[in-house]
């Protein structure tokens, strides 16, 4: 049985989602983050990040990780695209070409946005608000205006990122940009991006992980 390790509060949730999109069975392993415990040596400490049996499954020491009839496996996108192709249907490629595009998607997401996005989410919403710096945030919308203009081009055709259908694609890139939705003139800005993301985030199974997330511990 495919096992999932990690919190939903965390990248973990893409993993998760993916596996109730696919209809797969799945045990899941809640591990926090290790900053997030006040003392994470006290008695009676969940699993963590920097706990030794966890390190025995990932020596990183970073949520997510499955183990999936003992393919280990880190690294939340490259999670999902393993998962989609070894299960198959509409989410997952059914060309060569589509799958160097799934991969290609999945590593824009990182190396264009998230970065800029988890500053919006930081610097907008998440830190405590004498912790907040707002030029920060608007540097980092500054700084997604041309990706996001990019990606609300490769929407146009079809409302999708590849083959013309939901698919993993969208759901890795969709999670990445989930971050940044605080700055909503930057959505306004690109509309195919916006209606995306609402479409994304009215699937079942986007429901059904945020709702489990939202009750978790903040």
């Amino acid at each position: 049985m495919l096992t999932i390790y990690g919190v939903y509060r965390s990248r973990a949730s893409r993993n998760l989602w993916l596996a109730d999109e696919l209809g797969i069975p799945f045990k899941h392993v809640p591990v926090t983050q290790t900053y997030r415990l006040t003392d994470p040596n006290a008695a009676g400490t969940p699993l963590h990040t920097r706990s030794p049996a966890f390190l025995k499954v990932n020596p990183n020491g970073h949520i997510p990780t499955i183990d999936d009839d003992g393919v280990v496996l880190h690294e939340s996108l490259a999670i999902n695209l393993y998962l989609a192709k070894k299960h198959g249907g509409p989410l997952a490629p059914a060309t060569v070409a589509e799958d160097g595009q799934m991969a290609m998607w999945a590593l824009w997401a990182v190396t264009e946005v998230e970065a800029h996005a988890l500053q919006i989410m930081y610097h907008l919403v998440a830190k405590p608000p004498a912790e907040r710096d707002p030029a920060i945030a608007r540097a980092a919308v500054e700084a997604l205006r041309a990706p996001f203009k990019v990606l609300d081009g490769a929407l146009a055709a079809t409302g999708f990122i590849v083959g013309g259908r939901f698919t993993v694609a969208d759901l890795n890139t969709a999670e990445v940009v989930r971050y940044a939705m605080p700055a909503t003139a930057l959505f306004d800005a690109a509309p195919r991006v916006k209606g995306w993301l609402a479409a994304c985030h009215a699937r079942p199974a986007f429901k059904k992980m945020m709702a489990t997330r939202e009750a978790e511990p903040a």
